[in-house]
């Protein structure tokens, strides 16, 4: 694929400074780029020099434009570099991604009632199963399965393996990596005379638009209402969402994470790796859960907490660096014990 100067700004909304027919061919890190490549900088006074950049073209932070310029080749200014330069990965991604072809797989499993959309493609060996939905351009990889009654919106991305169980909804521009499953029964038991029943899980999952799930994770149904994922989240490899768990929109949830059942998340909570969180637990919205962290009570606003139990991060340090003192601390108190024995 190749862009031009001109085009890299177009697509940019940055402003050009160079030779406006500038090809550029590749993508790179700017401590790695050569000859055809784009690169991008946002901190000039960071340890990346730009004499030291090889790249073809750079995009630079506005702050840098009417400065003296070391690089040879061509520039583009722009607001945020590192945004910048994602939206040309993106249309390098739309170039050189491959191809699903419109249409049903020969070997796909398609109820007769179920309603799959124009431009959508099912791949090989997938299941859509009685009254579920797939809208319009979305891609199935093969053997995906959507279970009855279940709509995926427009514009969806499924990889290969994805199970959307039934009654279960995703809305539009939804991408699920390999291998997830959303919607299995939520881990509902009662004892009685010493034996775990099951609680029948009567609910489902409901993801909202722009929800990008990473694989191997799994989301499940409500006992009764809905398990829900709001717009914009995005939720890594690996990750456990138990049943009734409502979660806002544009929160991140890092690999290898637990959010036992009934939990509330507010719009904006990061919840990074290894976290586990209890059930009945509300988090409230921009909060910050740092990694391997555990999450016992309920967390106001725009917290920030480490370690289990999970605390605000200012204090757990403070208990983590009293608590690496203890050897000495108790070589200490034993000398005192030695020298009040001794009197």
């Amino acid at each position: 694929m190749k862009l031009t100067l001109s085009e890299v700004a177009a697509i940019t909304g940055g402003e050009p400074d160079g030779n406006p027919a500038l090809e550029i061919t590749g993508l790179a890190p700017a401590e790695k780029a050569g000859e055809g490549e784009l690169a991008y900088i946002s901190d000039l006074s960071g340890k990346i020099r730009l004499d030291d950049v090889k790249a073809s073209c750079v995009i630079l932070p506005l702050a840098a434009k009417g400065a003296p310029r070391a690089c040879k080749g061509g520039v583009v200014y722009a607001a945020n570099p590192q945004l910048a330069f994602t939206l040309v990965m993106r249309k390098f991604a739309e170039e050189l991604s491959p191809k699903r072809a419109p249409g049903i797989h020969p070997s796909a499993v398609v109820d007769v009632s179920a309603q799959i959309g124009a431009g959508a493609s099912v791949g090989a060996h997938c299941v859509v199963e009685k009254n579920a939905r797939v809208g319009e351009g979305t891609v199935l990889y093969p053997n995906c399965f959507i279970g009855e009654n279940a709509v995926v919106g427009r514009n969806c991305l499924f990889y290969p393996g994805v199970v959307l169980r039934e009654n279960c909804t995703a809305g539009d521009r939804v991408i699920i990596h390999p291998n997830s499953v959303i919607g299995a029964d939520g881990f509902g038991y009662i004892q009685h005379e010493g034996r775990h029943e099951k609680i029948p899980q009567l609910g489902r999952v409901v993801i909202e638009n722009d929800v990008e799930i990473g694989a191997l994770t799994a989301i499940d149904r409500a006992a009764l209402t809905e398990t829900r994922i709001g717009a914009g989240t995005k939720i890594d490899n690996q990750v456990q969402i138990a049943h009734n768990v409502r979660i806002g929109k544009d929160c991140i949830i890092v690999a290898q994470a637990g959010i036992a059942g009934s939990c509330t998340l507010g719009d904006g909570v990061v919840i990074a790796g290894q976290v586990g969180v209890v059930d009945h637990v509300n988090i409230g919205s921009y909060s910050v859960i740092t990694a391997g962290s555990g999450v016992m009570h309920d967390v106001p606003e725009k917290s920030v907490l480490f370690g289990v139990p999970a605390r605000p991060h200012r204090q757990a340090f403070k208990i983590l660096a009293i608590i690496n003192k203890l050897p000495e601390m108790y070589d200490f108190f034993k000398k005192l014990k030695k020298q009040s024995e001794a009197k």
